[in-house]
């Protein structure tokens, strides 16, 4: 690990901790900076705090005090999911003082290069994906960011001989300064989060933060198919790697209905790829030209993609039972998602969605809800996604209680050749902690059914 001389005896204000800040602030003390950690969890319910005051670093719990601020801190290091609008940030930023994630502290502090890739959806595919092919390929590469976990923690022990493979989120990637991946992907760009960011603009500006220190001796991988992104990538200093779902190209990475393409020249042929739907094969394209420029093989890539059949909880699939198919697509978050997941799947599909509401539109659903022979909805937005589907024209609609209820009513709708698929276009938080435990949920509830009716 790097030492940084710049935070030596900094005063720094760790805002929010779970498992980054708590991390974040144990870095920091080391590094020998005077850390203050506020937190809103009560002090006796909170095992982070209660360690990190035992090594010596001040503690705030159950409460962020308004005047936290004047206690003159230099640098103030966020939870990703506590918003810009919250006063104490709010404050921060009026008083010029940096804000940051602890992207920026694993940046500052590694000893290895960063690859990072980031997008509205396929993130945590494409992250997956390129750490296999590296690591059959003994590239030596550790995955770390927004799959769990935690880039500062992995970048303390990382090397020169390593390379971390990072999944970054826009709130990650808004709170860095001076992050620059040695290659950077952004798979694609959708509305998502605009609770957070306030407007598209800011959402974009802060994924795009992924290439603003890149140089000439950097790459960015993008998707050519998205004019957005294309005018995005034209700003940018490194070397631009586009890729494309509308034919074979000679100078970058491209895919047609049969091949995939690196420079033209043949990689494999689509059929023997054993991740499905057009969504994936983005991810694919990002991930096969990120680990072919940092040296992978062809043999390698090959074999990786006649094996990969997905990440949990992303398009996930569980079991068969009695001819039906069921598959856990709760990291489907938001409509865009849920649409993908749909176009992926034939037709005579039982839909499993809802959850958190935040407004979103569905109307992106409308052209593939005709693949939908029932939708089992449940959570905030029950009764929206209910009169949405009846608006376009799904036969059966049934509101669930909770996800074994839910299971119980899609098994009653289905019949031989049907595919079950939890795909909830909205986030969790109104009945789960997080997207990965009502997949669990999901999984649970559905083995407990079919073992039940075997």
């Amino acid at each position: 690990m790097k030492q940084v001389e710049q935070l030596y005896q900094k005063k720094v204000l760790v805002l929010g901790l779970a498992k980054s800040g708590f991390t974040a602030a144990r870095i920091l003390h080391g590094l020998g900076a005077f850390v203050t950690v506020n937190d809103a969890k009560p002090f006796e319910e909170n095992s982070e705090a209660q360690e990190l005051l035992n090594m010596g670093v001040t503690v705030i719990c159950g409460r962020h005090p308004e005047n936290l601020l004047d206690e003159g801190f230099e640098l103030v290091v966020k939870n990703p999911g506590i918003p810009y609008n919250n006063v104490i940030i709010e404050s921060a930023i009026e008083k010029g003082i940096p804000i940051w994630t602890e992207i920026e502290l694993a940046y500052l502090i590694s000893e290895a290069p960063f690859i990072g890739i980031t997008g509205s959806n396929g993130k945590t595919t494409t992250t997956t994906l390129l750490f296999h092919m590296l690591n059959q390929d003994r590239k030596k590469p550790l995955i770390a960011g927004n799959i769990g976990t935690v880039a500062s923690g992995v970048a303390e022990n990382a090397t020169e001989e390593n390379v971390i493979v990072t999944e970054l989120s826009s709130f990650q990637l808004k709170g860095t300064d001076t992050f620059r991946p040695r290659i950077a992907i952004v798979t694609n760009f959708y509305e998502a989060h605009l609770d957070y960011h306030g407007s598209f603009e800011d959402y974009t500006a802060s994924k795009m933060k992924i290439a603003q220190n890149q140089t000439s001796e950097d790459y960015f991988i993008y998707n050519a198919d998205q004019p957005l992104l294309s005018a995005f990538a034209a700003k940018c200093k490194a070397q631009l790697i586009p890729f494309t779902l509308k034919g074979k190209t000679e100078h970058s990475i491209s895919a047609d209905d049969e091949f995939v393409y690196w420079q033209g020249e043949k990689v494999i042929e689509r059929s023997k790829i054993m991740l499905g739907g057009q969504h994936n094969l983005e991810n694919i394209l990002a991930a096969t030209a990120a680990a072919l420029l940092w040296g992978g093989t062809k043999e390698t890539i090959t074999r990786v993609l006649t094996s990969f059949t997905g990440v949990k909880h992303r398009s996930q699939f569980i079991t068969s039972w009695n001819g039906r198919k069921f598959y856990n697509d709760s990291k489907a978050t938001n409509a865009l998602a849920t649409k993908s997941a749909l176009e992926a799947f034939p037709e005579q599909i039982i839909l499993l969605a809802g959850g958190l509401e935040r407004n979103h539109s569905l109307e992106e659903l409308r052209p593939y809800m005709e693949r939908v022979k029932a939708l089992i909805t449940f959570g905030e937005t029950a009764d929206r996604f209910a009169e949405f589907a009846g608006d376009c024209g799904v036969p059966a609609i049934t509101k669930a209680g909770d996800m074994l209820d839910a299971v119980e009513k899609a098994v009653s709708h289905s019949e031989d050749g049907d595919t079950i698929l939890l795909s909830p276009a909205c986030a969790s938080w109104d009945q789960y902690e997080s997207f990965e435990i009502r997949g669990d949920a999901f999984i649970d509830a559905v083995l407990q059914v079919t073992e039940a009716n075997e």
